[in-house]
């Protein structure tokens, strides 16, 4: 019987344009390399240890717990660019309101208060 080609048997991969895809093509390289061990029967300790791992249930809570913080940082943001764009809301409308009143715009105002 003729012998099957793994996908990784004469594959080539395109080099690398950036040091983050050069790491993404050895990670994948790795896993697909510790699949096969683990097919083939011939995966180290450490290789099962760590598989074994990534099926647990405190492996998957603490992965939640990453995507919940990532997702509360990412609000802490949003709502922090939305408190500038508030700010900056108001100082328009005090400048709007000044002009408005007939105390000039907000340089001239800032220089009278100087002299009083």
């Amino acid at each position: 019987m003729a012998k099957v080609k793994t996908k990784n048997e004469g594959e080539k991969i395109r080099p690398a344009l950036t040091p983050e895809a050069r790491e993404n093509q050895l990670i994948y390289l790795a896993t697909n390399l510790a699949e096969q061990q683990l097919r083939d029967g011939t995966a180290s300790s450490q290789v099962i240890t760590h598989y074994l791992k990534l099926g647990s249930t405190k492996e998957k809570i603490e992965k939640e717990i990453l995507e919940k913080q990532k997702e509360l940082i990412s609000a802490k943001t949003e709502s922090l660019q939305s408190a500038k764009r508030i700010e900056e809301l108001y100082a328009k409308a005090i400048t709007a309101m000044r002009m408005y009143s007939g105390h000039g715009d907000s340089e001239d105002y800032d220089e009278d208060e100087k002299y009083d």
